[in-house]
């Protein structure tokens, strides 16, 4: 079957053109907007040639057809759904689309993996940076006074310095605020006036009356919630000045009022309630971590796959984030990096076991795919297909959790998970022990439960 022709039996079985609102890709799977989500034949569907699965999540119908195959199919398949057409769309974009068919929770963890996607590969960069710096500093490669170093280690931090900067631009955006306002409050936030806490020490910020008002000179140089709340309460402050004030001066008072105003309220209260918010948050977590242990990495690593099912883990980006701050590491990434690598252990049994043609074709691709970090092709393509598989990769993501919560391994990023994550792991020895185990586990429990397949398949 050609791609054409693929496009066309894939229309007939999402209910027709006009039950597609919004269609477009990422690397791997077309993300649908369907109308009437009764009317898919998602059986039908997963039949067709090059269909490695298809699943329904965060508001999007999405079929798997892997890296490559996905572009082929919707240059047939835009066009026959009028993916392109502003009427099609009526004015609304894919993102907005989508949402509108989420559930309150998945909106908000869909708008915070908006903010931070963007943001990811600084943040990456930096924490590669920092493993790199660890490794001279451990192994004496380079002298911390050098030049070298000291210049490296200003290239390592920049990014969780601006962090606000990068999270205004890229929240204001999502919010429907300008952009570089975004940048504005970020830098405002971050202003050289204001004592830097990375660098704070014993030093107490000096204390401002504002018209009877204390105002702490403290930046927030590497926040995440503070910035994410002022940014939230500008966008909302540009909108309304706009509705009221004359387009003639629009481009001269909204971004003069929209600044000043915001400025004031982030330096008098949202600041210093969302640090106060940020430091509970973390608080919590370390206690959970401390207290619990193994035990916390053993059902959240179990139970992390679970939680992808429901769109919700997109909000733990902002956790992470304000835990590489306020602890110097990231230790829920390696968490969530078992239960990924145990999903391609997972599929990796099925691969080997199963004596269907197209599901080995679907599972080694989908394996590796997971042991990369990107495992709804695992997921959606082969273990929730049969049930069982699934279930042996909680098993194996729990005992890798474990491990990796035992031996207190931490990542100096966030975002990237499996074979990738030993770029920014702290400790890639106990890391990779964790990656065997959860791979491992996931691999003999999925063998073990067995799963059952179609005679007619």
């Amino acid at each position: 079957m050609n791609h054409q022709e693929i496009a066309k039996q894939l229309v007939e079985h999402l209910g027709g053109a006009d039950n597609v609102v919004s269609a477009t890709h990422c690397a791997t799977r077309l993300r649908l907007v369907i109308e009437d989500e009764s009317q898919i034949n998602k059986e039908a569907i997963e039949d067709l040639d090059e269909v490695k699965g298809a699943f329904l999540s965060s508001g999007q119908f999405q079929v798997i057809f892997g890296t490559g195959t996905v572009n082929k199919v919707f240059a047939h398949f835009g066009p026959l759904v009028g993916a392109n057409s502003e009427e099609k769309k009526e004015n609304v974009s894919h993102s907005d689309a989508a949402k509108r068919k989420m559930n309150p929770l998945a909106r908000f963890a869909r708008t915070l993996s908006n903010i931070f996607v963007p943001i990811i590969p600084a943040i990456v960069a930096s924490g590669m940076l920092m493993g790199l710096l660890g490794l001279m500093n451990t192994y004496n490669w380079v002298d911390p006074e050098s030049a070298l170093f000291m210049m490296l280690d200003m290239f390592s931090s920049a990014a969780f310095i601006i962090l606000p900067i990068l999270i205004g631009y890229s929240a204001a955006k999502e919010f429907g605020g300008n952009p570089y306002l975004g940048a504005v409050i970020g830098g405002i936030m971050t202003h050289p006036a204001l004592l830097n806490p990375w660098g704070l020490s014993n030093a107490q910020p000096e204390t401002l009356d504002f018209f009877g008002f204390g105002v702490e000179m403290l930046g927030y140089q590497g926040t995440v919630i503070p910035v994410l709340l002022t940014v939230y309460l500008m966008s909302k402050i540009e909108k309304a000045l706009r509705k009221v004030i004359p387009n003639v001066v629009d481009l001269l008072l909204t971004p003069f009022l929209t600044v000043i105003l915001t400025g004031f309220i982030a330096l008098l209260v949202i600041g210093p309630l969302g640090r106060g918010l940020g430091n509970g948050i973390t608080m919590v977590l370390d206690f959970v971590y401390g207290t619990a242990g193994p035990v916390a990495g053993l059902i959240f690593g179990g139970l992390y796959s679970t939680i992808v099912l429901t769109g919700v883990h997109h909000s733990f980006h902002a956790i992470e984030a304000e835990l590489l701050v306020n602890v110097g590491g990231n230790y829920l990434l390696p968490i969530w990096a078992m239960a990924n690598v145990a999903q391609g252990g997972a599929t990796l049994a099925v691969f080997v076991k199963t004596k269907i043609q197209k599901t080995k074709s679907i599972a080694l691709p989908a394996a590796v795919s997971a042991f990369l970090g990107i495992t709804e092709p695992a997921i959606f393509g082969v273990n929730l297909r049969y049930r069982r598989p699934f279930i042996g990769a909680m098993i194996g993501g729990a005992l890798g959790g474990a491990y990796v919560v035992f031996t207190q391994v931490m990542a100096n990023g966030i975002g990237i998970t499996g074979i990738p994550m030993f770029a920014i792991a702290k400790d890639p020895v106990n890391y990779g022990i964790g990656f065997l185990i959860a791979l491992s586990g996931a691999f003999i429990a999925t063998l073990l439960l067995g799963w059952k397949e179609d005679p007619k398949e």
